[in-house]
């Protein structure tokens, strides 16, 4: 019998849809046994578990390294010897005790498309392989952002047409402990796969068609992204023990490692496990669930009448709506305005999202099957961990739209029941995040089954997650980056990073800013690791999308820190970067360095610079251009001590080069 090197992808129940913060949402469910097949049987792994012949990294259409020595390897039986043979080079491995081989094959140069073949208890043999480079291209849902979501995204797909762009979209994975693989595929980028595998990252695609543009050298994209995820997720455990901020969490990982069970990647599913009874063999979500003994309730509101009307407690919410006969044509979705603290949402006994983000109205789309005409049953599971929890707008941002947009209010009389009423000394979830944030889980997921894959760098478009930890990222994120060049084995790999864009509301009145003290860390991190470089985005943000559409201009600015860096060419790939203060009467100078072209303004003024005296208040400054420095001062500050530019989520950032690469957010009193 002879079964395709293939893997069956793993099946994804649903779990919480966490909304849009930050990132777009991913159906995620913890992955059930996952079946790998070789080419002709199933060969057993070091832990029992069916294992291929040859890692899902490597095949056909694929993009193996140029210039370095590319290691392949895959599983076998203890002892069994395997050959690899590709361009007239071969190299033969043995099966190790764990039952893992491994071989290194000699580097390879662009040229006519290569053939691999790999011989052992059977044969693989992959074909239409190009030597390139091959990009990593990590992060959270800045760069997960599919292309046909971009701007002009249509017409984008439709000309995704590159035979020398390949793509491999690493399957989402969280795992407790180092996996040994991951599913996923090899790719010729065409209009119809840039849409596949959730589609190709719209920042990754534009990056490597203008590194391509510039070199023609065949370009490799690993997507390797999870929304909503934090940079220590990405991290190993053994790295952020080292950091000593992460013991706590990582101790929990490494409790419900030893239990067993599904490995979510989050606290709060293990905790509805344990404590949830709405979820159990009765589960209360169900249509035909018996209802008699639930008490009356009128949302918004509901958990006075559960007894829990200022305390923690979990509570689940029915109500029948009846639909017309036959139903309008169009989407329908439920809304239920913000919710505090998480909520889990049912139609008809069939989830239809979740969120953990407070301020995220909640907007659930009901997909085709779920309304029926006639009787519907709507069970809506809410945590409310403060006293002023639970619904928390009005009654009429409660309802359900049909396709043909009428509405059907939701607010006024449901059923309720209490499921667990967690006032203390109950305990609460160490977090109440439902999409992967545990420590180092989607490293061991997806970071250590792709190592050692050879590689030219890596891509990074995350840091929404860690905004309120800014402080920590300035020790984390290089932590990750040395944590990552270790695993894959290869030096110094380059790390270009993106600067967080403009994101919410324009404030009125200069000051302090998460946002901001992250950029600054991601600044801090490409100017001082080794390699690495900084792509600013602070003038392509949107103030009410945390995903803007205008990705091109992002990673084309990666590509330019990759082509005057890793490739050599002769453009420029930064912004005026702050230099140096001097002290000016009344007034600051400050000097900048990359003014390529001279400093230019886009707007009508140079903006937006704050300063600040002995008194520490911050003041907007009137901001004057002279040669490569900005000269600020402020009627209100007599003596300026310190100036601040673009320092808050979204400011006016109008501070360019004559290369057109906006100016880098800075502060001069930096801790």
């Amino acid at each position: 019998m002879t079964i395709p090197n293939d893997i069956i992808s793993p099946d994804k129940g649903r779990l919480p849809f966490r909304g849009s913060k930050p990132g777009r949402g991913r159906n995620y469910r913890a992955l059930l046994v996952m079946l790998f097949v070789a080419s002709s049987g199933l060969i057993a792994g070091a832990a029992g578990s069916p294992m291929p012949l040859v890692s899902p990294m490597f095949g056909s259409n694929m993009i193996l390294q140029r210039g370095k020595t590319n290691c392949i390897w895959g599983w076998g039986k203890p002892g069994e010897t395997v050959h690899v043979e590709m361009a007239g080079q071969t190299a033969a491995g043995v099966v190790e005790a764990n039952g893992r081989w491994q071989v290194q094959m000699p580097p390879v140069t662009p040229g006519n498309p290569l053939t691999l073949r790999i011989t052992g208890p059977q044969t693989v043999v992959f074909t239409n392989i190009l030597a390139g480079d091959v990009w990593l291209c990590g992060g959270q849902s800045n760069m997960e952002f599919p292309l046909k979501n971009a701007r002009n995204g249509d017409a984008e797909v439709k000309a995704a047409d590159h035979p020398e762009l390949r793509l491999f979209t690493v399957k989402s994975q969280a795992a407790y402990a180092p996996a040994d693989m991951v599913a996923g595929a090899w790719k010729v980028c065409t209009p119809q796969t840039a849409t596949e595998d959730g589609g190709v990252s719209a920042v990754a695609y534009f990056f490597a068609r203008k590194v391509q543009s510039e070199t023609n050298i065949p370009i490799g994209l690993i997507k390797d992204c999870w929304g909503g995820t934090t940079a220590e997720s990405w991290t190993s455990a053994g790295a952020l023990r080292l950091l000593h901020d992460f013991d706590t969490p990582l101790a929990i990982v490494e409790r419900l490692r030893a239990q067993g069970g599904t490995q979510y990647g989050n606290y709060i599913s293990h905790w509805y496990d344990e404590y949830d009874a709405g979820q159990k063999d009765n589960a209360w979500f169900r249509p035909d669930l018996d209802d008699h003994d639930w008490k009356a309730v009128s949302l918004p509101g509901g958990f006075s009448e559960l007894g829990v009307p200022t305390t923690p407690a979990v509570c689940y919410f029915r109500k029948t709506v009846v639909l017309p006969d036959p139903l309008p044509t169009g989407a329908a979705s439920i809304h239920l305005g913000m919710v505090e603290r998480m909520d889990t949402t049912y139609i008809n006994g069939h989830w239809v999202g979740a969120s953990a983000w407070v301020e995220n109205p909640r907007v659930y789309p009901a997909g085709e099957g779920v309304l029926q005409p006639g009787t519907n049953t709507i069970v809506v599971r809410v945590f409310k961990s403060k006293a002023d929890g639970g619904f928390m707008s009005k009654a009429g941002d409660l309802k359900l739209v049909l396709g043909n947009q009428a509405e059907i209010p939701l607010a006024g009389e449901w059923k309720g029941r209490l499921s667990v009423d967690a006032r203390p000394p109950h305990p609460l979830p160490y977090g109440f995040e439902n999409w992967p944030t545990m420590p180092a889980v989607l490293y061991n997921g997806m970071i250590a089954p792709v190592a050692p894959f050879a590689i030219s760098g890596a891509i990074w478009y995350q840091g929404e997650a860690n905004t309120e930890r800014a402080a920590q990222y300035r020790t984390l994120l290089p932590a990750m980056i040395a944590d990552w060049r270790k695993a894959f084995g290869q030096g110094d790999f380059p790390f270009y990073i993106v600067s967080l864009p403009g994101f919410m509301a324009h404030k009125e009145v200069p000051g302090d800013d998460a946002w901001a003290e992250l950029r600054e860390a991601q600044a801090l991190t490409a100017r001082t690791v080794t390699n690495s470089g900084l792509a600013v985005a602070i003038d392509l943000g949107e103030a009410n999308n945390i995903h803007p559409v205008d990705k091109k201009p992002v990673g084309e600015r990666l590509a330019l820190c990759a082509l005057a860096n890793y490739y050599g060419r002769e453009v420029v790939s930064s912004g005026p970067t702050f230099d140096h203060l001097e002290d000016l009467p009344g007034a600051l100078r400050l000097q900048f360095k990359h003014t390529e072209g001279g400093l230019v303004v886009k707007g009508d003024k140079p903006g937006e610079f704050s300063v600040t005296g002995e008194d520490g208040q911050w003041y907007w400054a009137y901001a004057k251009i002279d040669g490569d420095s900005v000269i600020v001062s402020s009627s209100n500050v007599p003596r300026p001590k310190a100036a601040r530019y673009a320092w808050q989520s979204n400011p006016a950032a109008t501070l360019f080069n004559g290369a057109g690469l906006p100016a880098v957010p800075f502060r001069t009193d930096a801790p």
